[in-house]
């Protein structure tokens, strides 16, 4: 699964790698090194205009915890943070929106832990890993994203929808499979413009567009045991361990 990520590049930056045509300068969203779920994130999405019906490329905060339009309380949505390729196009939670509402959540790496065997005092430990290009480029990771209505506010005002959104994952491979048995799936940018388009519907043709991050050239170094806590933020997240006594 992926279940923490980071993502700390500027909205302007953002908008020029995506080639975004609409964002609010408004909407806000800070840069995390400890992105966890129900936080609001950036994603790349495309939505046709309200008035003019032309489709636009949009980079929007959505809410990370994807919230079906049938949920009865948005608290589903922590639950659904990552949906299983290997499913996700048939399940009732995903499919409408893996055949019209897809988006690429930008991220700089993700977290995993890896379990390590207990020592001599019996106590096995878990070590967080970050994982990410070798390069530094950004990973466009496959998402979706739904709609869900407050069902006490009224239809026609706008603080009553939730824009949710959930993680592609697969297994794991490469530096990832060391760690952990699953791992987000990216979008190579060459495929940027088919995964968007919300009028592609054909659904092996838009799972074969789903790929390992950085083409599998990723590097894993493990981190500070800090990121464990959600309430922790910085980039001392990524420091390395301190050397375990013993």
């Amino acid at each position: 699964m992926c279940g923490r990520y980071v993502s700390t590049r500027r909205p302007e930056d953002l908008a020029g790698l995506f080639q975004v045509t609409r964002w609010n300068a408004e909407e806000v969203v800070e840069p995390s090194w400890n992105v966890a779920p129900t936080d609001a994130v950036w994603a790349v999405l495309e939505r046709a205009h309200e008035d003019t019906g032309e489709v636009e490329r949009q980079l929007r905060p959505l809410r990370w915890g994807l919230v079906p339009s049938w949920a009865k309380s948005p608290s589903i949505g922590s639950k659904m943070i990552n949906a299983r390729l290997e499913t996700a196009h048939e399940k009732p939670a995903y499919r409408r929106a893996f055949a019209k509402r897809r988006c690429l959540l930008p991220a700089d790496g993700f977290y995993e832990w890896q379990t390590i065997p207990a020592n001599e005092k019996g106590k096995a430990r878990k070590q967080p890993w970050f994982i990410a290009p070798e390069d530094a480029s950004v990973m466009a990771m496959a998402g979706l994203y739904e709609y869900w209505r407050d069902p006490e506010g009224a239809a026609e005002d706008p603080a009553a929808w939730w824009m949710t959104c959930t993680i592609i994952t697969t297994e794991a491979k490469d530096a990832a499979g060391r760690i952990h048995p699953r791992m987000p799936l990216a979008v190579a940018r060459t495929d940027w413009a088919s995964w968007l388009d919300p009028t592609h519907h054909d659904t092996e043709e838009l799972r074969a567009l789903l790929t390992t991050p950085a083409a599998g050239h990723l590097a894993a170094r493990p981190v500070s045991t800090a990121v464990n806590n959600v309430r922790n933020n910085g980039p001392h997240l990524l420091d390395p361990p301190p050397p375990q006594a013993g």
